[in-house]
């Protein structure tokens, strides 16, 4: 290796390293803090939120038609005229700018008394309607921190990788250097030395690669925050494992629990009650109205100057359909199909979400037993390349021996991390299916 390019490898493989340094400066994100951010934060639940708190405003008496609708009324009119009248008495009546003026003002109450039962199962529907608003918001905070998780520790994975790259250069650094002194001594051929500095370079080349997905991998994260793209923020450095599925009690609540089958089953009592709220109209209808009325005009070109009149009313209406051209009992069995369609729905979320969790509880128990596998293989691994850099200084192996080794144990550390992260997402998995993340 030429000084120029050793002395351009050293200032690489420095700022790497500071770039590593730096990040202890930045603040500490927590998983939890993450989630708190998501909660406070994320659009998608703050949307959801407010389609809830929307159910909930509507879900009122008056809403379902219960309560009486009273009106304030009002008017008043003023004309200004030329009059000429010939009166039946054959007198005359001429008057130039006479002027009338009109009053009247009235309060009324309309107030139905019965409908068939409809305004009562309208307003259990609202109810039905507002908890349903209430799960779906539930779910969509569940799909939010989810995803809000596995960004996360998508962080801390790429964060990982970067390290076990580092680990290596360090290993080839040492390689190149071994080299660099026995081909000094003639001992090993220019060859492999030359491949040791290409596969300095290569290992050099992934960890800038790495610092670029872990800046993507950020900037993912603080998407699902809501904040910035590049607030800087430092992850823990491993990802830990100390969940315990219990396969009997996750099976007992993914159909109490689960906010998808939650959603879908209280969709059915909403269908079910349109049909009991289309099917009330069938019944009479019957209604009450009251009110007081006042009426004041004056008109100084009549022969009555002034007129008023006030006094209460009150009077009912009843209604009895008896046929609207079929409208009721087409819109009836619409709504038992539209029934039939969510109780379709149900059954195949209820399938779907139960093949969600057998599909996760293997995939954790898998992972969980290729990681204590990998956790032995990383540690053979190791060893063997520690083995091989002492039989190279000695001059007892090859470099292609020391390179191979290098390459078993980056892939070792791989795997390792990958199945970490593989048993991190099958744990969020099983507890956003019954809902306790």
């Amino acid at each position: 290796m030429t000084r120029s390019s050793m002395k351009k490898n050293n200032i690489v493989f420095l700022l790497l390293m500071l770039s590593g340094i730096s990040g202890l400066g930045q603040s500490l994100l927590t998983v939890e803090d993450a989630i708190g951010m998501a909660m406070k934060q994320n659009y998608d639940i703050l949307i959801s939120h407010t389609a809830a708190r929307i159910n909930s405003v509507n879900n009122t008496a008056g809403n379902a038609g219960m309560l009486p609708d009273i009106e304030l009324n009002a008017s008043n009119l003023f004309s200004l005229n030329n009059v000429s009248s010939d009166l039946s008495s054959g007198n005359k009546i001429t008057s130039t700018d006479a002027n009338s003026n009109s009053f009247s003002t009235s309060v009324g109450l309309n107030w139905t008394l019965f409908d068939g039962g409809k305004m009562f199962i309208t307003k259990k529907k609202l109810d039905e309607i507002q908890t349903l608003g209430e799960i779906q918001f539930k779910d969509k905070v569940m799909q939010t921190l989810y995803q809000v998780i596995l960004a996360y520790y998508e962080v801390v994975r790429q964060k990982q990788q970067l390290t076990s790259i580092n680990e290596v250069i360090r290993y080839n650094k040492e390689r190149v250097n071994i080299l660099q002194a026995s081909f000094n001594a003639g001992l090993v051929p220019k060859t492999d030395l030359l491949q040791s500095q290409v596969d300095l370079n290569v290992f050099l080349e992934d960890a800038i690669v790495q610092q670029t997905v872990i800046l993507n991998s950020k900037r993912t994260l603080n998407q699902w925050l809501c904040r910035n793209a590049d607030v800087p923020f430092e992850v823990v450095d491993s990802i830990e494992l100390n969940y315990i599925p219990d396969s009997a009690d996750l099976n007992k609540k993914i159909f109490s629990q689960n906010t998808q089958i939650l959603s879908s089953q209280k969709q059915v009592d909403v269908s079910s009650l349109a049909i009991r709220e289309f099917s009330a109209q069938r019944y009479p209808w019957l209604s009450l109205s009251a009110g007081y009325n006042f009426q004041l005009s004056n008109n100084t070109a009549s022969t009555v100057l002034k007129n008023r009149t006030f006094g209460p009313q009150i009077g009912g209406s009843f209604n009895l359909p008896i046929f609207y051209g079929g409208s009721i009992s087409r819109q009836v069995r619409v709504a038992r199909l539209q029934l039939q369609s969510d109780q379709f729905g149900l059954e195949n979320i209820k399938t779907a979400v139960n093949t969600q969790l057998q599909n996760a509880l293997s995939d954790y128990q898998h992972a969980i037993q290729l990681l204590s596998l990998e956790k032995n293989n990383t540690l053979l691994a190791r060893e063997n390349l520690t083995i091989a850099m002492h039989r190279l200084r000695l001059g007892q192996t090859t470099a292609l021996e020391v390179r191979q080794a290098e390459e078993s144990y980056i892939q070792s550390l791989t795997r390792n991390i990958q199945f970490a992260y593989t048993a991190k997402v099958a744990e969020t998995k099983l507890k956003q299916l019954i809902s306790a993340l």
